[in-house]
């Protein structure tokens, strides 16, 4: 296989931006078992739009849009983006030093000029499948061979389009689940791309109500499967849902990330709920795993910087405190434990008390190895770790070290 290892002019400019700041920024600790950290603020981006060509090649084009609009929820919000701490883009992250090993590539090449990848997952045969953001009338699901050479793009004759394309999984039987933030659903796909399910209403966020038949979904963003099949849909962006709690719509007034809980037929067994504040609680669930020893559940909530952990039916067990952005928790073939750090740029091998065990990412940015975000991570069988960039076209494998 033909590896690319390529950087744009841009993102060769982020790495001298990146190595400047780093002069300036570091703070190091070492624990016992840990890398050591340190305080980066990121290098600014290019202005413009990114566009990835083949090999995970960045290029900037459309100079007068611009590089890093503040989030909507940031907007007017007191705690981030505001006049006296200035833009939220300007945070210093925690960042890791890789230790790990890992060599970067970007095998996958998706069709160029698409949106960011907001999340993928490998099926028991090595595929491959990525969900990518895209404009309507495109292709946003993509199936990749362990060659690398695309299998099949299911269109929008299939799923429609989806509004906001988030997490994506593979249960035991190679079924393919995408969750539609925006759009309210939950699509379940056989392994040949065909729909069998969809679960919510296509543009009705609400609430789940078993007693009253009414099964909506409120900003879906991950799936979860237990080791018995059962499945765990995890929903609520906190900084980027919409807040309707108390709203005038009977249908839709709780306006709290939450966790629904379904057997593996999709027959309802039980939900619960986060908030803001106190022990047990969560603000979202960008990203949800389980357990494969335990049978767990383990939620990322993302903005509180801390991982919240239940039992299988919904019991709080602790939460988990940590140094950086915890967009999606996940568990490798051996049980291992792992979370992306989003915007801050890298993956993380974790024990269960949160502890780095090592890191690998450069941190946030385009050049090889870098994030813009780092999101949902999958495995091949040799090992090599998987993870998209919800900011860029490109899917990055991290290839392990031969022992």
């Amino acid at each position: 296989m033909n590896r690319r290892f390529l950087i744009g002019a841009g993102a060769a400019a982020l790495l001298a931006g990146f190595i400047a700041t780093l002069a300036f920024s570091e703070v190091s600790s070492r624990g016992s078992q840990s890398p050591d950290w340190f305080l980066l603020t990121a290098p600014p981006r290019p202005a413009g739009r990114p566009v990835v060509s083949a090999g995970g090649r960045v290029s900037y084009v459309d100079a007068g849009v611009p590089a890093s609009p503040v989030p909507a929820a940031c907007t007017h919000a007191p705690v981030c983006g505001n006049r006296l701490d200035g833009p939220r883009s300007a945070m210093q992250h925690v960042e890791w030093k890789p230790t790990m090993g890992y060599t970067y590539a970007y095998p996958d090449d998706l069709p160029e000029g698409g949106g960011g990848v907001s999340g993928l997952a490998i099926d028991s045969k090595g595929n491959l499948w990525a969900f990518q953001r895209n404009a309507p009338g495109k292709p946003q699901v993509f199936e990749f061979g362990p060659d690398h050479k695309l299998i099949r793009a299911i269109a929008e004759d299939v799923i429609g389009h989806q509004e906001k394309a988030h997490g994506i999984s593979v249960d035991a039987e190679d079924n393919v689940w995408i969750c539609d933030a925006d759009g309210a659903t939950v699509m379940k796909l056989s392994p040949e791309g065909k729909l069998l399910a969809t679960f919510g209403v296509r543009g009705k966020r609400g609430d789940w109500n078993e007693a009253k038949g009414q099964r909506l979904l409120w900003q879906p963003l991950d799936v979860a499967f237990a080791p018995n099949g059962d499945v765990y849909i995890g929903e609520g962006h906190s900084n980027e849902s919409p807040n309707d709690a108390g709203s005038n719509d009977p249908a839709n007034n709780i306006g709290a990330a939450r966790v629904i809980h379904l057997d593996k037929t999709g027959k309802y067994i039980n939900q619960w709920y986060g908030n803001s504040i106190g022990q047990g609680k969560f603000s979202m669930v960008h990203g949800i795993a389980v357990d494969p020893k335990t049978g767990n559940v383990w939620i990322g909530d993302r903005e509180e910087y801390r991982l919240v952990v239940y039992t299988g039916d919904g019991k709080f067990v602790k939460t988990v405190q940590m140094r950086n952005l915890t967009c999606a928790p996940a568990f490798d073939a051996r049980g291992n434990l792992w979370v992306s750090s989003g915007g801050d740029g890298q993956v993380l091998k974790i024990d269960q008390n949160g502890n780095v065990l090592g890191a690998a990412g450069n941190g946030p940015g385009v050049g090889e190895g870098y994030f813009s975000e780092s999101n949902y991570l999958a495995w091949d069988k040799q090992g090599n770790l998987y993870a998209g960039d919800t900011g860029l076209g490109r899917v990055t494998e991290m290839i392990a070290p031969k022992k």
